[in-house]
């Protein structure tokens, strides 16, 4: 059997998403951790806050990296080998975490300052929008019509696509028009992943330069570069790419075809949501496909991989 491993991106936290980890004893640490950065417990605060707070950028970011850490934390053990890593948006940080690269604490600390310096660089009512059932082509045509990129592609001619707000507004109803099957704004209040963010590239890259990365991920695991899918063989040039990522497209359906060309034969999202293993199911729907979400216990998450094996 290889797992690949999908970290999830913003969008989809709520007062669940910690219902494995938030109270194991392998993840306390990383709880104070990042109640730290988030002025709070993320336990609380995901049960407490409204929804601007929970789906703020800085909030978000750390949140679902501290989903995907804490569940390395109490599921490290239970991976199998050989083990591929992919991480969606914010999420790939994450999985430099779980292939070893960096410590689940720097992590958390990376994200805190991408998040800012995406913030810093983004400009009122940025934001993002998927659209499902148009050519890319058709969506390359909007984007240059209503000044907006692409800022991930997904399987089955599904786009995510940011830009300001008034533009996106516009883009929309042009989409539906054009026969866009579905329309929606995306809880992000940045244009993730397009150029506008260049500058937070950037300043992310000097943070990247100056953190404790290791020189390999750990032994058995095969880590993914979301911009272009191909994996991660000198840590320098890796770099580099996550640190791009901020500002250029994420291919997300060249990943999950990486995925199973590198041998993966089921897939596990680390959450929040379930959107990642819906993908992977929608693309390669011959191999099972699930979400921490979908599970009511870490033993029941053990139980699976364990079947999966067989």
């Amino acid at each position: 059997m290889t797992l690949a491993l999908l970290c999830s991106g913003q969008g989809l936290q709520s007062e669940r998403m910690f219902a494995l980890t938030g109270d194991a004893l392998p993840a306390a640490g990383l709880f104070e951790h990042a109640a730290r950065l988030l002025g709070g417990d993320a336990r609380d605060l995901v049960r407490q806050s409204d929804d601007a707070t929970l789906h703020g950028n800085r909030v978000g970011q750390v949140l679902c990296t501290l989903q995907a850490v804490a569940a390395q934390a109490c599921l490290g053990d239970a991976w199998p080998r050989p083990l591929v890593v992919a991480g969606y948006s914010v999420g790939e940080v994450a999985a430099w975490s779980v292939a070893g690269l960096v410590a689940p604490e720097t992590a958390l600390d990376l994200v805190a300052r991408r998040a800012d310096a995406m913030d810093a660089a983004s400009s009122a009512g940025d934001g993002l929008l998927f659209v499902r059932g148009l050519t890319r082509a058709t969506v390359e045509t909007l984007c240059r019509l209503h000044d907006a990129a692409i800022a991930i592609v997904n399987p089955g001619d599904a786009y995510v696509l940011g830009g300001n707000g008034a533009s996106l507004d516009a883009l929309a109803i042009d989409a539906k028009a054009r026969g866009a099957s579905r329309v929606v704004a995306i809880a992000v209040r940045v244009a993730s992943h397009t150029p506008r963010l260049s500058a937070a590239a950037a300043a992310f890259r000097e943070f990247l330069k100056r953190a404790p990365v290791a020189n390999a991920p750990v032994a058995g695991v095969r880590l993914l570069s979301s911009i272009d899918g191909d994996t991660v063989v000198d840590v320098g040039a890796g770099i580099d790419k996550l640190a791009a990522q901020v500002s250029q497209t994420v291919q997300w359906a060249t990943c999950l075809d990486a995925c199973v060309e590198a041998g993966a034969t089921a897939f596990l999202e680390l959450g929040p949501g379930r959107a990642l293993a819906e993908m992977a199911l929608l693309s390669h729907s011959d191999l099972p496909a699930r979400s921490l979400d979908d599970f009511r216990t870490l033993d029941g998450v053990r139980a699976w991989l364990g079947r999966v094996a067989a």
